[in-house]
């Protein structure tokens, strides 16, 4: 009786712990959602938990409304995360697996250089002189080509597949499978869990990435980004209007204020990534663990 006492109450303290690391969690994005969905006027009187005050929609109507640039950006951020997820999988796991063949001679060589990538980088300036000469420069290219491979992608892809057992593929030979057909029918099923991990990976790097843009394709407005259009309104907000130009201006409107515009830009750029994770938890986890094997 004693012992089940002690764990009763070990429960107990475990249940209470968890529901307030759930509360902590979840208090900052609900507070954001109160927010950007509360009267900005109002809002200036602070107060505002997880529930609007004074709910209303007009903050995020101030953004789309008339924003012919937004939805485009919106379908170009959806394209590059889309097309750049791929493309990105199919790169990262093809080299994953040729570095995991143990009769590949080059293989150590390109590992090491793989390793340095990620210590060593040329600087801003060399990788936008690299995007102008390869005339990337203005082109949706520009979103994928760079973004193709990346180390620690294919480091944590090729540790998975090198806990795979070889008499698979050994049997596979023998029954007459060449390297094609043994990565496209037993490697890539059995990698699943750390394909979804990388994807997850690659598409919330695409997603949030603005940077890109402001560098490369800012001058192209049928190529600018969701997150790009919305930290220039973010910006315009900022400054209360110093400097605004004219496409931006109408944005930030009476009804509205830089807190509240802040917020809603937040949901935004948010929710599309909160949509897909909860499909992908379970390889996330899965994939991650048995990736770092060895």
């Amino acid at each position: 009786m004693e012992r089940l006492k002690k764990i009763t109450l070990f429960d107990v303290f475990l249940t209470l712990f968890m529901v307030f690391v759930i509360v902590i969690t979840l208090y900052p994005f609900l507070n954001i959602l109160a927010i950007s969905l509360n009267n900005a006027v109002d809002t200036v009187r602070g107060g505002i938990h997880i529930f609007p005050r004074d709910f209303t929609f007009a903050n995020y109507q101030e953004i789309f409304t008339g924003n012919d640039r937004l939805l485009k950006a919106f379908f170009i951020s959806v394209a590059r995360t889309v097309i750049g997820t791929i493309t990105g999988i199919i790169a990262s796991t093809m080299l994953a697996y040729t570095l995991s063949r143990k009769d590949y001679v080059f293989n150590k060589p390109i590992a090491i250089l793989l390793v340095i990538t990620m210590f060593v980088g040329g600087g801003l300036i060399p990788d936008y002189m690299l995007i102008r000469h390869l005339g990337l420069i203005n082109q949706f290219s520009v979103y994928i080509l760079p973004m193709l491979l990346n180390a620690f992608n294919v480091i944590v892809i090729r540790s998975f597949i090198d806990g795979l057992p070889d008499a698979l593929e050994e049997s596979a030979k023998i029954d007459g499978a060449n390297d094609f057909t043994i990565f496209a029918r037993i490697i890539v099923p059995l990698s699943l869990p750390v394909i979804a991990t990388i994807s997850l990976f690659l598409a919330v790097g695409q997603w949030n990435s603005w940077f890109d843009t402001y560098l490369y394709a800012r001058s192209n407005e049928n190529l600018t980004t969701l997150q790009y259009e919305l930290m220039k309104i973010l910006d315009n907000a900022n400054s209360s209007g110093s400097g605004m130009d004219s496409q931006s201006a109408k944005y930030i409107a009476r009804q509205t204020s830089p807190q509240s515009i802040k917020m809603a830009i937040t949901i935004i750029a948010t929710v599309p990534i909160l949509m897909v994770y909860p499909f992908l938890q379970k390889y996330f986890v899965t994939g991650l663990t048995l990736g770092a094997v060895k």
